[in-house]
């Protein structure tokens, strides 16, 4: 990501820099992406940042925050009204709050990223068993994966990826009773709540799918 490029575009035009976290938020690190981001970038800061239902612990929720400056412009100190059906909904506060105790455990992320490592490089040492193009990314308990021999970095790159490969390791895992999401550039979440067990099991499966790729 060109952090630095994007900066001088929204000032250059005047606009703001939103981070969407709906998808990494606390599912990458408790500071969610950007603070990996800000690890490697100096001065990394958006103006904005998007979370969905994962601060209600997976309930109807969402919340955006940024620079003072930005939200003193909304109601009752600024002219910007915003309002919405659920905010601050009590059960789902109180499942975020325990959510956020949760993975606020030493340690949390760190056993998450190994798990889903396993995971994936479970995965990958399958499909080169089988000479099947296979290449892997993840970080905490996301995790995404390409039936391409590099890991892709452009949208045209991505775009090459087999999705008639893809269809038939989709729907033999899912035969074999293991559900990848079934969009060729989902995402997909280990959980802490899987086992080594669990990625022992699907690896297994996956053994005997890329076979017949």
């Amino acid at each position: 990501m060109n952090y630095r490029r994007i900066r001088e575009l929204t000032q250059e035009h005047g606009a703001l820099m939103i981070y969407d976290e709906v998808m990494t938020g606390f599912r990458v690190a408790l500071g969610c992406a950007q603070s990996i981001y800000a690890q490697q970038i100096k001065g990394f800061a958006p103006d904005l940042t998007v979370l969905g239902k994962v601060i209600g612990g997976g309930m109807p929720m969402a919340a955006f925050g940024g620079r003072r400056a930005i939200m003193e412009k909304l109601s009752p100190l600024g002219p910007v009204y915003q309002a919405g059906t659920l905010s601050g909904n009590p059960i789902a506060t109180a499942c975020g709050l325990k959510t956020l105790e949760l993975i606020s455990q030493p340690g949390f992320h760190a056993d998450l990223h190994l798990k889903t490592g396993h995971l994936m490089q479970g995965l990958k040492a399958e499909a080169d068993a089988a000479d099947v193009p296979f290449s892997i990314d993840w970080q905490g308990g996301l995790f995404g994966f390409y039936l391409l021999p590099e890991l892709p970095s452009t949208y045209h790159a991505v775009m090459k990826t087999d999705g008639a490969l893809f269809n038939k390791f989709y729907h033999g895992m899912l035969e074999r009773g293991h559900y990848f999401a079934p969009a060729l550039y989902e995402a997909g979440f280990v959980s802490s709540a899987h086992t080594e067990e669990d990625i022992a099991r699907t690896v297994d499966a996956a053994r005997e799918v890329f076979k017949t790729l």
